[in-house]
């Protein structure tokens, strides 16, 4: 993924999450949700935005890809 110069707001990653969230896995989905609920530095809001970005256009592998990310961040 390339790089953003943009800084993504917390409601900017709910809204792509929400709008994501029927292609993520349910167990991933819902660890995502809980954890988007904490404070979250501004370099893993643009980390978890791009991640989320047209997940649903992906390859399977390159979901699987980002679920990894995602779940390595959210450890």
């Amino acid at each position: 993924m390339g790089t953003c110069n943009l800084n993504h707001s917390k409601q900017d990653v709910r809204l792509k999450f929400e709008s994501q969230q029927a292609f993520l896995p349910t167990v991933l989905s819902q660890t995502l949700d809980r954890y988007l609920e904490k404070a979250n530095s501004q370099e893993t809001l643009n980390e978890l935005f791009h991640l989320l970005k047209k997940y649903d256009l992906s390859t399977s592998e390159e979901q699987e890809s980002r679920n990894e990310k995602l779940k390595e961040i959210m450890l």
